[in-house]
């Protein structure tokens, strides 16, 4: 996969590992470092190798991603829970602690090992690591995810996705209360400038919009429905650890020191809605959450204030 990128004025003097890990939000910094000296970057045509290297206004970056052959891992038997399936694509409803592809630290065991070994045909277009994924869920969210069988289909709902034509609309229990019962959160999320395995809201980040609206207060929680207007990388997490309430159960946005630990975090990918892309119909999927969230629902009814 080759990416290519001009330095704007906002960018000028700007280290290259530091410039390309803030644009290519799927890789880490150390494994943007690892590209660059392997010879994988070029600035104007000539490749670099330094990462330290100073970049000016109007530079123009290329960087090629190369993937192995095949998946790490490869094909596995792994029980998977489809809830709609035909020749272009399907919807798949993820458990917590799965890992959409493989990636360094995760060579088994991901969504795309158990894809192949169902056995459907996946579009190539997200490269050897990837097929078929258009877009993610986090390791510790669960939920519904699109999948696409054939390059068209992943083209297609690429599209829909940056049109924001497809409905992806969550469940959250939040640690705290909201002082509004509904509302919007803007806030442009890129690489934590400290923690680089953590996304934040920063200066320089990429635009990011999350609606939600009040469906259940607690004592000491508050249970939302979300709808993503985009889709960047811990939106829904960093949004709302960002207002000082974090989705209950998060190990890295929420609140640290000892609790109960669940298989995930409380957030859920319940709905999605789109157009079928080849179809003249509506695809309209929903899945219930985990047991263990719908657990602590019926344990905070107890404790029911509003």
């Amino acid at each position: 996969m080759l990416h290519k990128i001009i330095v704007s004025q906002e960018y000028d003097g700007w280290r290259l590992d530091k410039f390309l890990t803030q644009e290519i939000s799927t890789c880490s910094r150390s494994e943007i470092q690892t590209y660059i000296s392997g010879g994988q970057a070029r600035v104007n045509g000539a490749i670099i190798t330094k990462n330290g290297y100073g970049l000016a206004v109007g530079d123009t970056l290329e960087l090629a991603i190369l993937q192995v052959k095949d998946p790490v891992g490869g094909i596995e038997d792994i029980p998977l829970d489809i809830r709609y399936e035909d020749q272009w694509l399907l919807v798949v409803n993820k458990p917590p602690g799965m890992v959409v592809h493989p990636a360094p630290g995760h060579s088994s065991g991901t969504l795309v090992n158990a894809l192949l070994g169902y056995g459907a045909g996946l579009s190539d277009l997200g490269g050897n690591f990837r097929p078929g994924i258009v877009h993610r869920l986090d390791k510790e969210t669960s939920g519904l995810l699109m999948v696409a069988k054939t390059n068209a289909c992943h083209l297609r709902l690429a599209e829909m996705l940056k049109a924001r034509e497809v409905q992806r609309i969550y469940l959250a229990l939040l640690t705290g209360r909201l002082p509004q019962t509904h509302g919007r959160i803007s806030g442009p999320i890129g690489r934590h400038p400290y923690r680089r395995t953590s996304m934040a809201i920063v200066e320089r980040g990429k635009e990011a919009v999350t609606d939600f609206r009040v469906l259940q207060y607690f004592q000491r929680h508050t249970l939302v429905e979300v709808r993503l207007q985009t889709g960047r990388t811990h939106q829904i997490r960093v949004h709302f650890a960002h207002m000082g309430k974090p989705v209950t159960g998060d190990m890295v946005y929420g609140r640290k020191g000892p609790g109960k630990k669940y298989p995930g975090h409380m957030l859920h990918a319940r709905t999605l809605r789109f157009m079928h892309p080849f179809l003249d119909k509506e695809i309209n999927v929903t899945a219930e959450p985990p047991k263990y969230f719908l657990e602590k629902l019926r344990r905070l009814n107890g404790e029911l204030v509003q």
